[in-house]
């Protein structure tokens, strides 16, 4: 194996000669191996869009000379297709707020330009990764940059997974509109409800998720490109700051914006909070409803069994013929890591002390993580469970009529107290509350049938009254 020798402000090292990256991401590879695996590749490849940019930009101001720009820019379109992800190796936790991140990017990005020119890899005279590539900039711009761009494109694609889930919800409102069942409380028998009104407020409830989670984008877009180490600006020209940000917003196809104070952008990790806090609440409705279906799915003998769900696997391997709601399972599992994922990434976000925060890559991990945990589990929810799912309306039938849940429509016809003890006495009696009304001559069958029809229960307005 050939060996180049590179050098940096703490000594030399041995780098192998057929290697994109160099020394500093050689240093991070032996100082940083906490996570197990590298940072997220969207990530990656967004922070080498942004260098692109800054080429373009640093050409465009006269700043770097075009032959060199033109292999910077060819460099970064090369790598984008991910041919060179072996390469791009740093661990997703790191100290040095992506530090590490940003000089393997240049260094990937240097080599391979310094290839395509026909230049031996590590020889920094022609294009430096730091003079050239990262020139006008820092990590502490680029890199929240690249993570604001990173998000937007996946709450975009959630966005559009929680449309197609509640046009699913909405589907099954629609089919179960006829479906009468026993409407429950505390887990107790209450009032009578219609399983298409279920999923209605499912429905509604993704709604919202799916609002939240697109207008946040508007918060995501303000980025402080330009601002360089600290949010000044310091070694980056003003028709470089503006010239950057408009280069960005034409290869994104994204409505970016300069931010009015860089250094918010440096200093305030809200946003990332806010986003986290959305994904959450996404997560508390996908993990509400899953719950939800799976009592309603429990059975089919000692359960509810009032939906069926379409069998996927072998639920056991040692009870024949059993299957689980592993869907459901996997979607709540998926929302608790969410909501464990959104108190690090607070925590962290309050971490950052004046100027910076040093906490970014943990940020980004989880947010990321969280927005493709969402990304999956909606999807997965809608495909595989609620599109498939069916109604076993026998069942919601007969435990309706197995209940005395229709007793609060007696209530303006009888009084709280009579109800109450007609109630207890038709349970004690083992019997339905419309038949022990009948036998005991409470009231006339017909005005009985009036007052406790079920489907007059699920609507607003006194049962039994024009």
């Amino acid at each position: 194996m050939d060996f180049r020798t590179e050098k940096d402000q703490l000594g030399s090292i041995s780098i192998d000669s057929a290697s994109y990256y160099g020394i500093h991401t050689n240093r991070a590879l032996h100082n940083f191996s906490l996570a197990g695996r590298p940072v997220h590749m969207d990530l990656v490849h967004n922070l080498v869009l942004v260098k692109k940019a800054c080429a373009m930009a640093n050409q465009k101001t006269g700043a770097l000379e075009p032959e060199i720009a033109g292999s910077i820019i060819m460099a970064c379109d090369l790598i984008m297709t991910g041919t060179y992800d072996n390469y791009l190796i740093t661990d997703a936790l790191q100290g040095g707020a992506g530090t590490s991140t940003n000089m393997n990017v240049n260094e990937v990005i240097a080599n391979v330009a310094l290839e395509q020119l026909g230049l031996p890899k590590g020889d920094y005279k022609k294009i430096h990764p730091l003079d050239h590539v990262n020139l006008s900039q820092s990590t502490n711009d680029v890199y929240p940059t690249a993570l604001r761009i990173t998000a937007i494109y996946k709450v975009r694609a959630l966005a559009d997974h929680l449309a197609a889930l509640q046009e699913s919800l909405q589907e099954k409102e629609q089919l179960f509109s006829d479906v009468l069942k026993l409407g429950r409380t505390q887990l107790m028998d209450a009032l009578p409800v219609t399983l298409g009104q279920e999923f209605a407020a499912y429905a509604k409830a993704i709604s919202r998720d799916r609002w939240r989670i697109y207008k946040v984008e508007e918060r995501l877009r303000e980025v402080g490109i330009g601002g360089t180490a600290v949010g000044t600006g310091l070694n980056a020209t003003m028709p470089y700051i503006y010239m950057v940000t408009d280069l960005l917003r034409e290869l994104t196809g994204l409505g970016i914006a300069r931010s009015d104070l860089l250094m918010d952008t440096y200093q305030n990790m809200d946003v990332f909070v806010e986003v986290s806090g959305f994904l959450k609440a996404c997560a508390t409705n996908m993990i509400k409803i899953s719950s939800d279906l799976r009592l309603m799915a429990s059975g089919p003998a000692g359960g509810l069994d009032e939906i069926r769900m379409k069998p996927l696997q072998a639920g056991s391997s040692i009870m024949p013929g059993k299957v689980n709601p592993v869907i459901c399972e996997s979607v709540l599992q998926a929302g608790l890591k969410v909501i464990g994922n959104d108190a690090v990434l607070t925590q962290a976000a309050y971490l950052g002390q004046l100027e910076l925060n040093a906490f970014m890559p943990l940020i980004a991990d989880t947010l990321l993580e969280s927005l493709d945990l969402l990304i999956r589990s909606v999807d997965s929810f809608d495909r595989l469970c609620i599109q498939t799912l069916t109604a076993n309306a026998d069942n919601c039938k007969k435990h309706l009529e197995k209940s005395t849940s229709l007793s609060a429509a007696l209530i303006h016809h009888l009084g709280y107290e009579e109800t109450a003890t007609l109630t207890c006495a038709a349970k004690e009696a083992d019997m339905t509350l419309r038949n022990y009304l009948i036998k005991h001559k409470v009231m006339p069958e017909a005005t009985v049938d009036l007052i406790l029809n079920p489907r007059q229960v699920t609507k607003p307005g006194i049962p039994g009254m024009s």
